[in-house]
């Protein structure tokens, strides 16, 4: 649910009085008078008393009919029965409409407006031969004193923060002739989380610290990586005992391991340029479609493997998730990209402004689609402040569609041009561009960085 959204939207029944402001007359009851008072004023014009006996059974059937009219209104309650859906999953939603009046209605119509990424439709429970899906009217009886739920399910197409409600009813009774005034309940939040795309990175990071991790560092200490053989020492273990070296030396030996480190990973998303159209899970995707699940599914990989992960957003807000580990960070990710969205308008900012609030030895992740011209700077700033750059283009396959004429076809091949100059420009800084591809995209570019990050540094005397 968005913030200050409840999980339940309700309007209690109004028990007060009717006034004649909460009912008001249908077409029906205005036709019904006009046509008894017709026949009774053709009666005394004409002197016929057939048309009184044929003006009394109508005049009578309305008279009965409106005094069993209802004092109050239905009570209406909107509730979700998914609070937290993931992009394609079900959502749930359930309108209930309550009778607390001693007379029955005779039907009532709910409507229910919602986000277009929800595809939500009338289920079982959905009395009625209206039961359509969309934000098409329902209709459902409900008798005194009882309360009759309407429930609604579909897929959640497409993440972000929707909205669901509000819900409004009408209730029909006196035998048609009177309707009542809307019931409208408020609106809810609802939370779709990006569907994570599946991604790993089995290659080493190029530098890793702390205490605990499943990287291979280049220091002596306890963890999975063999080192080799030495003589035992004191402080070392029994189990690491090499029984076979021993024996065959004489002398105790023990395996020497390296230690494992946990890493840093910055993912820093470019939202300052975005392209082609968002279809929901299964459709098209855009830019930013694609680096919010990318961003998802990096994010998930390293968390789950131990790392500190945070987010950078390159925009105009610029908001910063402080780095941490655990599942808790990672729903806390999902969170914050809930609220990613394109600000073509940022403030100008350098890679070395980023690179002072991101660690020296963090792997920064830049998911961009090199549509801005302020993007590569950006990128070659922090290559420039001694991070380690990985930009992930983000830009989809399919977007571009054929030329139509020969000025078209110029124009998008000098694009194209320009853009694979930037990439080698980018390249020449030390900033690889890989494109995104989901499970190994980043394999090959964080092979080639651990190398990099473990190749001697020469020293100026």
């Amino acid at each position: 649910m968005s913030q200050g959204a409840s999980p339940e939207g309700d309007l209690e029944p109004v028990a007060s009085t009717d006034t004649g402001e909460n009912w008001a007359p249908t077409r029906a009851l205005g036709r019904a008078v006009l046509v008894a008072g017709l026949l009774l004023v053709a009666a005394v014009l004409l002197g016929r008393t057939d048309l009184v006996i044929l003006a009394a059974p109508l005049a009578l059937s309305v008279a009965f009919a409106l005094a069993k009219r209802p004092r109050t209104l239905p009570g209406l309650r909107l509730s979700t029965v998914e609070s937290f859906p993931v992009e394609g999953g079900d959502l749930g939603a359930t309108v209930e409409v309550e009778n607390r009046d001693i007379t029955g209605y005779d039907l009532t119509v709910v409507h229910l407006q919602h986000s277009p990424w929800l595809r939500l439709e009338g289920g079982a429970a959905d009395a009625g031969p209206s039961r359509r899906g969309g934000n098409r009217p329902y209709v459902t009886l409900v008798p005194r004193g009882v309360a009759t739920a309407v429930e609604l399910a579909g897929p959640a197409v497409r993440w972000g923060r929707h909205w669901l409600g509000p819900a409004s009813a009408h209730a029909v009774a006196a035998d048609g002739l009177l309707v009542s005034r809307a019931v409208v309940t408020g609106a809810l939040g609802v939370k779709v989380y990006p569907l994570t795309d599946p991604f790993k990175a089995d290659e080493a990071m190029p530098r890793a610290a702390g205490l605990v991790g499943q990287h291979r560092s280049r220091r002596p200490g306890e963890g999975g990586e063999l080192a080799g053989v030495r003589q035992f020492g004191p402080g070392d273990r029994l189990r690491r005992v090499d029984w076979r070296v021993s024996l065959r030396t004489e002398r105790l030996h023990v395996a020497a391991t390296l230690s494992d480190r946990d890493a840093e990973v910055v993912v820093l998303l470019d939202l300052l340029a975005d392209a082609g159209r968002s279809g929901g899970i299964g459709g098209a995707s855009s830019v930013l479609d694609r680096s919010v699940r990318a961003a998802a599914a990096i994010a998930e990989h390293y968390l789950h493997r131990g790392d500190r992960v945070s987010v950078l957003e390159y925009g105009a807000q610029a908001r910063r998730l402080r780095p941490a580990s655990g599942r808790r960070q990672y729903l806390t990710v999902l969170e914050w990209l809930l609220d990613a969205h394109p600000s073509p308008t940022a403030q100008e900012r350098g890679g070395a402004q980023l690179a002072a609030g991101i660690s020296a030895a963090a792997l920064v992740v830049v998911l961009t689609p090199l549509l801005d011209a302020r993007s590569a700077s950006m990128l070659a700033g922090l290559a420039r402040s001694g991070r380690f750059v990985v930009a992930v283009d983000t830009l989809p396959t399919d977007l571009v569609s054929p030329p139509v004429n020969t000025w078209s076809d110029v124009s998008y091949r000098l694009w194209k041009a320009e853009r694979e100059n930037t990439m080698g420009q980018l390249a020449e800084h030390g900033v690889p561009v890989v494109a995104w591809a989901g499970a190994g995209s980043l394999d090959a570019v964080l092979r080639d960085v651990s190398r990099l990050a473990a190749a001697p540094k020469a020293v100026l005397r």
